[in-house]
């Protein structure tokens, strides 16, 4: 018996035949992750920067909204609904993190263990609901509802943390160095058995939120901020391209769903 059938509820049953709603977690997959994540950063800024905080805000909520409806309106999973509704999780997470420090004063040392503490809280109504924190059981409405607070949350957690390692002395790319070092610890404690798949996925799922995001600072940002100074336009344009293009890939080649199929 595998730590995913212990942590699920139908513990005699594969649990990758219910994945119907999520892809299949491929390196594909962690691939369009960090992407979504670095994109939803500096579109998030870059949006501010043209609209103005309170119109990009707004835009980005009703934009989310639109594609979570999409979302949850299919049966089954769909590349381009699904991806693009992290894409605007991931502009809107953003959102909610900078408008804490921005417009209301709160320090990343406050928000970022707040948001953990909204994620924790996710988690444990969650589990308490349905006995599963599998992703590979999102079959039906209040799971899915569970699942998508929970990338919000991510979302929400990794901007703050990101910023904060940021403005502590790390840098951005100090930032890169430190998230990339610390996502392999949940990688290799489940590759030796000492962390089970279920809190594998979560643990990695949030640190590419960090990662991803100050990679994309990093390029973007002048050089008196210790970025490249590339900008956020081009670099905001470059991460859809290549998130467009994986897209697009997966929905040709069903690289994120043919394991589901052979179930």
């Amino acid at each position: 018996m595998t730590a995913e059938h212990v942590l699920d509820d139908r513990p005699l049953v594969p649990v990758r035949r219910m994945a119907n709603k999520v892809p299949e977690v491929t390196v594909y997959f962690w691939i369009i992750k960090v992407l979504t994540t670095g994109m939803g950063e500096t579109a998030s800024d870059l949006l501010a920067r043209l609209l103005g905080p309170v119109p990009a805000v707004a835009l980005g909520g009703l934009a989310l909204a639109a594609a979570l409806a999409v979302q949850f309106a299919l049966r089954r999973y769909v590349a381009w609904a699904y991806w693009t509704a992290v894409v605007m999780v991931s502009v809107f997470g953003t959102m909610a993190a900078d408008v804490l420090h921005v417009g209301l004063g709160v320090p990343y040392a406050v928000s970022a263990p707040a948001f953990l503490a909204v994620l924790a809280a996710v988690f444990v109504l969650w589990y308490a609901s349905e006995r599963t924190l599998s992703i590979h059981s999102i079959r039906t409405r209040r799971r899915e509802t569970f699942y998508w607070a929970a990338v919000l949350a991510t979302f929400a957690l990794g901007t703050a943390a990101g910023d904060l390692t940021a403005t502590v002395g790390f840098g951005y790319l100090g930032s890169v160095a430190l998230f990339a070092a610390v996502i392999c610890v949940p990688a290799l404690a489940h590759r030796f058995g000492a962390l089970n798949a279920v809190t594998a996925f979560w643990t990695a799922y949030v640190i590419t939120r960090p990662l991803g995001a100050s990679l994309a600072d990093w390029m973007a940002l002048g050089h008196a901020r210790g970025g490249l100074g590339l900008g956020l336009s081009p670099v905001t344009l470059a991460w859809t391209a290549a998130i467009v293009g994986f897209i697009g890939y997966l929905a040709v080649s069903q690289r994120d769903t043919r394991a589901h199929a052979a179930a």
